[in-house]
């Protein structure tokens, strides 16, 4: 029998004093070693984990603890842990040590949360399926033929198969979202700059969010507010207040919500997926909200929009990746040219490749307004779109995506449609918005089928408040 199912489950235990951090540790060190064959984790921090939990727990004797006292997380592979490596699951940066902590983490610590290991991920985070990784491919819990989604697909199998309490994603174009909704958890997309990146290994630095994976919406929404904020290393993190979001979670107003008529329809939608988000949107108007469909005429501009900006700034943020100060460097090299030609081609995979070439391309002095220009002025369209459909309505409600997890190797030989799995989350990520994808039910194979609700900017309480509405009204 599983315990300690959430962070709340883990305060009263330590409350009554049955249980210690030492012992909860030990707990999920047991399942990560009896479930290793997920390959969720790269790096298990047993040994320092232990140690913080032992430092813990004489916090918790003397009764001055942190907030996240007894809370254990596990970060993806592309957030910096000082004394641990870091390889964004890419052989070129094998061996690289982080020499800092990524704010987002240091503020957890801060806290008394414990790590307890690295996540497996897509290369660099561009991936739909944690096919991409340098460390092996993760396994769906719910199935283990199939993939638990991308590019923070150790994260969300982390959570689903109890390994952790949380976990630590990052998102640029559905990457917490996506896995969250193939493995059944709850995945929360911030809003842009609402968390500070600096400690996240880039890969579209206009994109990217640390996100959280969790089973209840109060241990996301706690760990999210402890996170969010100004950072004086991210120039361009919000300074923007931080509301407890963990403590505003009581919703008893009547919302307007929209769902967009072009994905209900969409002749990609898996009709299970169709079918259960129909029946919440029914189920809120029986509550008395007001649910209304709405026309989104941009819907298929978004998708070549998000891959034309996120290559190009790929690009530019891997370039920095070349085998001269640290990480993998070809034994092959005859010359300093060649160095650097074999370095990349041998250290970067087959996805990354494709993109820093595709991100290259429209970056080309004759190409670049015809593709990277018109593709910003279509994002700025997008977003005003967005928002202004969020002025009139208090939610967006739409499938997370497409299809539930689909088997190992089913879309490998064709990008587009692995692309294609990203239909309905990159919405929220061109137009910077927080987004977070809930569990709706299964489809006929038993897979977690995700819903997504998307709000306006930096009503992150809001959006946390009306999750946990909606997890009530649907359990």
């Amino acid at each position: 029998m599983e315990k300690f199912i959430s962070f709340d489950d883990i305060k009263k235990s330590l409350e009554k004093k049955e249980t210690d951090c030492r012992t909860i540790v030990q707990y999920y060190l047991s399942n990560i070693q009896t479930k290793a064959h997920l390959n969720a984790f790269v790096e298990v921090y047993e040994h320092s984990a232990l140690e913080q939990a032992d430092l813990i727990d004489q916090k918790l004797a003397k009764g001055n603890a942190g907030k996240l006292a007894g809370m254990v997380i596990g970060i993806k592979d592309v957030l910096c842990y000082t004394g641990h490596e870091a390889n964004a699951s890419s052989k070129i940066l094998k061996g690289f040590e982080s020499q800092f902590t990524t704010t987002a983490i240091q503020r957890l610590l801060d806290e008394d949360a414990i790590i307890i290991g690295r996540l497996n991920c897509d290369e660099f985070g561009m991936g739909s399926s944690n096919e991409n990784s340098a460390h092996g491919k993760v396994l769906n819990a719910a199935d283990e033929s199939r993939v638990p989604g991308g590019s923070s697909g150790g994260s969300a199998v982390a959570v689903q198969a109890n390994l952790c309490t949380v976990s630590l994603g990052t998102d640029t174009g559905g990457s917490v979202r996506q896995p969250a909704a193939f493995t059944g958890v709850i995945g929360m997309k911030p809003t842009y700059s609402r968390v500070s990146r600096w400690g996240l290994i880039a890969y579209a630095s206009s994109f990217d969010c640390i996100g959280v994976f969790s089973r209840t919406v109060k241990d996301n929404a706690v760990v999210m507010e402890i996170m969010a904020g100004h950072d004086e290393y991210d120039s361009t993190s919000s300074r923007k207040s931080v509301l407890p979001y963990s403590e505003l979670l009581h919703f008893e107003k009547k919302a307007k919500i929209a769902y967009l008529k072009e994905t209900i329809e969409s002749p990609a939608l898996q009709p299970e997926i169709k079918a259960n988000t129909l029946a919440v949107l029914e189920k809120l108007k029986s509550e008395g909200h007001e649910v209304e469909e709405v026309e989104f005429p941009l819907l298929d501009y978004i998708l070549p929009t998000y891959y034309i900006l996120t290559t190009a700034e790929a690009s530019s943020n891997l370039s920095r990746f070349d085998g001269v100060k640290y990480g993998y460097r070809t034994p092959n090299a005859h010359n300093l040219e060649s160095m650097y030609k074999l370095t990349r081609s041998e250290g970067f995979g087959e996805e990354v490749k494709r993109r820093i070439m595709l991100g290259t391309f429209v970056l080309s002095a004759s190409y670049y307004d015809a593709y990277f220009t018109k593709a910003q002025k279509v994002r700025r369209l997008i977003k005003d779109f967005t928002e202004n459909l969020l002025n009139d309505f208090d939610y967006i409600i739409m499938p997370t995506t497409p299809s539930t997890a689909f088997k190992f190797g089913e879309h490998s030989g064709d990008p587009v449609a692995m692309y294609l799995e990203d239909l309905f989350t990159v919405q929220a990520s061109v137009s910077g918005v927080p987004a977070i994808s809930l569990p709706n039910g299964r489809d006929e194979q038993g897979m977690p089928i995700g819903l997504q609700v998307i709000c306006n900017s930096f009503k992150e309480a809001e959006l946390y408040a009306f999750s946990n509405y909606l997890t009530e009204l649907t359990s």
